[in-house]
């Protein structure tokens, strides 16, 4: 298997994560996939450069394929990219938390963590309870990625406002104040 690391270094294969998640997170069905034609369309790169990057994403097992006739459907796969959780969370959490606050997040109990008492005793009654911490982190990593990438829209979308109106309402107004 190759490298998880070398897999995402590139920028292509990063985007195409990002459609496939943004994609799986849109959906309430199981089967959130998206043909090849949709990647290229939202990406804006040729067919054979997405079909490359997803081949070395499908070895990488970071992809799953399902093939309907001469199509194609992807959907995430994202276990492979625990490694790089793993390695990554120490360095991203010691910046940003004191260990109070760390204990006190939701992250501590995805962590392990103590869990107060009413939390784990409502963990308790739960089917399957061993994975409650996983669950609540991921749900708490989903919503954090849902409201950053909801914000980057929002500013990407400011600075268009700003290129398609304010800036030749800012040089009309100069021209005219000479």
């Amino acid at each position: 298997m190759p490298d998880i690391f070398a897999v995402i270094a590139d920028a292509t294969r990063r985007d195409l994560l990002k459609v496939l998640l943004d994609a799986s997170l849109s959906t309430d069905s199981a089967n959130a996939d998206i043909s090849v034609g949709e990647m290229v369309t939202s990406l804006g790169v040729s067919q054979p450069t997405v079909s490359k990057h997803l081949r070395v994403l499908r070895e990488a097992g970071l992809v799953r394929v399902r093939e309907e006739g001469q199509h194609r459907y992807y959907s995430l796969e994202p276990g492979p990219l625990e490694v790089v959780e793993d390695w990554l969370i120490p360095f991203v959490s010691a910046d940003s938390l004191t260990s109070e606050a760390l204990a006190s997040t939701p992250f501590a109990a995805w962590a392990g963590a103590t869990v107060p008492a009413p939390l784990r005793r409502a963990a308790e009654n739960l089917p399957d309870a061993g994975d409650v911490g996983s669950t609540l982190g991921r749900y708490a990593a989903g919503a954090q990625y849902r409201a950053s990438s909801a914000l980057h829209d929002a500013q990407s979308a400011l600075g268009a406002l700003d290129e398609r109106v304010i800036d030749p309402v800012r040089k009309r107004l100069g021209r005219t104040g000479q």
